[in-house]
């Protein structure tokens, strides 16, 4: 049945999609149809930008629990559904909520292997509020969660589980969650419930109610309730979920494509030796042969590409004073998000985004010349990616203009504090091209001290070139003797990738020189390891997760001639 729209909700839906669409057709999946769109929208209030949020949550939650192709009419899946632990009703709250209880007593973590029942648990989980909130009723009046430990012991609780479950219903689900009620906890589980607690936002921390068998009516009438739950409903957990059952097969998921697709490209790099790769002369033979005129119109045809993805993040209002300049934001899809420290006053956004490197995923964080009102967004972001590298190609003020804040401290000795981190320069080195910069940094209490290297080239005009191709690569190189050093320092306290933390990468708008950078790294190091590289596609790929990568045909035609330079072609 199609939902009742009103004009500024069909708007809003349209919006929805015009831009989930376009990210949809970036990954070659298909596109997301107008009932999805409103499912999402009605659990944020038809709110555009937290409905793209919230969709990107359940996918990432999906995807992260293996939840994909359920077939309810499988085991082990069926039987769990049809055992009653989790179950919806057949009747609604007289508000209109929808009503699912999970069942405490009848979950058994220790009888056989714990993570596959949690699976199957969060499998059934998904399957049924997902077909509930099908329905237009759940999408406008939500959902009633009923914990019941009734009769349980502590062997039927399993921590992880719960935490799991509540941290889904506390954002990751498109549903709107009216109420959480905890029916009869045990003592016991008051020390569990802290810790669990800590995951939720405040607003539903305060929905949130632990109440006995008797208070559990002044929630929900009795012709609303299981008679295990003090109720008139006789106890019928497989019929009720049986109507939630397809006929014969099951149905798929129109979201199952989008959720597998991405997760399959979650690994490896996408920058990665082609077919159409050139070796040096080769390379030669086609910049000769199309010249500085040709090179420069390849770049144009590059541009003409519209971004593909979105930028919701990058133009919300409450983000807007956070980008240097309204013409460069980040996409959704590669953005790094910082962990609000206080959900209420903080944005999660930085104008920084995730980029590969040459056969290593997420190499480097380009991001823009930090702002005074970002220094401790910046910082922040250094300390939760466990950066070891900090590359500045730009200079803070050039021609008059500021280019970049002076966001860490200058002189040696001295120390800056940016909110509850606080950064010391250790000492500085400088070199014909560039300055290297030790600098520790901390916690305001000072449990943990990480030391890292900032690198600021120092000979490269803004929107221009380097004069020397040589000195841009002689720096390329120090900034990876510094990776390896800081990398091999770390020891077994690092257990990522082999080639480290992300390097953040930055100039001043962070898509320029930037991007010229991490293409020539990127070439470079294919054209070291298998003898080949392909500019033009690198740099195509890259726009893909740094929009506007490469900012002119300039810089476009420097990365030719950089690497005939230093391979003396």
């Amino acid at each position: 049945m199609a939902q009742a729209l009103t004009q500024e909700e069909e708007q809003a839906t349209q919006r929805f999609l015009q831009e989930m669409n376009s990210w949809t057709s970036f990954h070659s999946v298909p596109p997301l149809s107008w009932d999805v769109a409103v499912k999402f929208l009605m659990a944020r209030k038809f709110d555009v930008v937290r409905a793209i949020e919230l969709f990107h949550s359940y996918r990432e939650t999906r995807q992260r629990e293996g939840i994909v192709r359920l077939n309810p009419l499988q085991e082990p899946l069926l039987s769990e559904l049809l055992s009653g632990k989790f179950t919806v009703l057949s009747v609604r709250a007289p508000t209109g909520a929808s009503i699912a209880i999970f069942t405490a007593k009848l979950h058994h973590p220790a009888r056989k292997n714990s993570r596959e029942v949690q699976h199957t648990v969060l499998q059934a989980l998904f399957y049924l509020l997902d077909r509930a909130v099908e329905s237009v009723d759940t999408q406008r009046n939500g959902l009633v969660f009923i914990y019941d430990m009734g009769g349980s012991q502590y062997s039927n609780f399993e921590l992880e589980l719960s935490k799991k479950i509540l941290s889904l219903l506390r954002g990751a689900f498109p549903a709107r969650l009216k109420k959480v009620l905890i029916v009869s906890p045990p003592v016991w589980f008051r020390v569990p419930y802290s810790i669990i607690s800590l995951l939720l936002k405040e607003k539903l921390r305060e929905r949130v109610h632990m109440v006995s068998m008797s208070e559990l009516l002044e929630h929900l009438p009795a012709q609303c309730l299981p008679e295990s739950l003090g109720g008139l409903l006789p106890w019928d957990p497989g019929s009720w979920n049986c109507l939630l059952l397809p006929a014969r097969t099951g149905k798929p998921d129109p979201l199952d494509e989008v959720v597998l697709v991405l997760a399959e490209g979650q690994s490896g790099s996408v920058h990665k030796p082609l077919v159409e790769s050139m070796n040096c002369s080769q390379l030669m033979e086609h910049t000769s042969s199309l010249g500085k005129r040709g090179i420069y119109e390849e770049y144009e045809a590059i541009r003409n590409e519209q971004p593909e993805g979105t930028f919701s993040a990058s133009l919300a209002v409450i983000n807007r004073e956070r980008n240097r300049y309204g013409d460069v934001p980040c996409l959704d899809q590669t953005r790094v998000k910082l962990k609000r420290v206080n959900w209420h006053d903080r944005s999660d956004y930085i104008n920084a985004s995730f980029m590969d490197g040459y056969l290593q995923k997420n190499m480097y964080i380009g991001t823009q010349g930090p702002m005074e009102n970002t220094f401790q967004d910046f910082w922040q972001m250094v300390w939760e990616q466990n950066v070891l590298v900090i590359v500045m190609t730009t200079r803070v003020e050039e021609g008059g203009h500021r280019k970049c804040g002076q966001y860490w401290p200058m002189s040696p000795g001295s120390i800056a504090a940016y909110g509850v981190m606080t950064v010391t320069n250790k000492a500085s080195e400088n070199h014909q091209h560039y300055r290297k910069t030790i600098l520790d940094i901390s916690t305001r209490q000072g449990r943990e001290k990480r030391q890292i290297s900032h690198l600021q080239f120092l000979s490269w005009p803004d929107f221009g070139v380097p004069s020397s191709a040589a000195a841009l690569i002689n720096f390329r190189d120090a900034v990876k003797t510094e990776q390896r050093r800081l990398v091999k320092e770390l020891g077994n306290q690092w257990k990522g990738s082999a080639g480290g933390p992300p390097i953040v990468v930055h100039c001043s708008a962070g898509i320029g020189r930037t991007g010229t950078f991490c293409t020539l790294d990127i070439c470079l190091s294919q054209i070291e390891d298998v003898g080949t590289l392909n500019i033009r596609q690198t740099v195509r790929r890259m726009r893909k997760q740094r929009a506007l990568s490469i900012q002119t045909p300039k810089q476009y035609y420097f990365c030719h001639m950089a690497i005939l330079e230093h391979f003396g072609s």
